[in-house]
């Protein structure tokens, strides 16, 4: 009914992970896609949720994008065809000549923990440091964030839903009434823009 945005192939999600302890490690926040739309992205796919959700953590969070692409490897420490998709992801937002850093291939430690980045791939601008992770899957995604957010107590807002020609997101069943405030407040600052 509500269509894509003009341009936008993929619709995708995002959730906001607000962490509650050791900010000064991963910062406050950090961005979660996809987390609830697409089970199985291709290497396309994977490229536009990273776009979308550069534009996300702009629009709602107002912070710059440095995304991850996640795997089960760090620059060829694994071989797989799982792992291609990912690579190739990297190769077409090369191609796309974003404007955001990122890094393709690359193991969920090595993109947030800059020790781990020093050995594992120290010329990257973005490992260790990176605030969006795109996760290679729906399976991986909502498994991560919900261990994110109930071992790590991190607030998890979403999942805003990306790409559509209008605002609209959802909620888990297993929400509470200040996960429904918040994103009705989310939303509300979508529609204003």
């Amino acid at each position: 009914v509500i269509g894509t945005k003009k341009g936008i192939k993929t619709v995708s999600s995002m959730f906001v992970m607000e962490l509650t302890e050791r900010q000064d490690t991963y910062g406050e926040v950090l961005l979660f896609g996809d987390c609830s739309v697409i089970p199985v992205p291709t290497s396309e796919q994977l490229a536009d949720i990273a776009e979308a959700s550069v534009v996300t953590a702009k629009s709602v969070v107002g912070m710059e994008g440095k995304v991850a692409l996640l795997t089960f490897s760090t620059k060829g420490s694994a071989s797989h065809p799982d792992i291609d998709v990912v690579i190739e992801a990297g190769k077409i937002l090369e191609e796309r000549g974003v404007k955001f850093p990122f890094i393709a291939e690359v193991q969920a430690d090595a993109a947030i923990v800059k020790s781990v980045a020093m050995k594992k791939c120290p010329d990257s601008k973005v490992a260790g440091t990176a605030n969006i992770l795109v996760f290679p899957n729906l399976a991986a995604g909502n498994i991560g964030y919900k261990l994110v957010q109930r071992l790590a107590g991190a607030n998890a807002y979403g999942p805003l839903i990306q790409g559509l020609a209008s605002p609209i997101n959802d909620l888990s069943r297993g929400c509470s009434v200040d996960d429904i405030v918040n994103l009705v407040a989310i939303t509300a600052v979508q529609a204003a823009e």
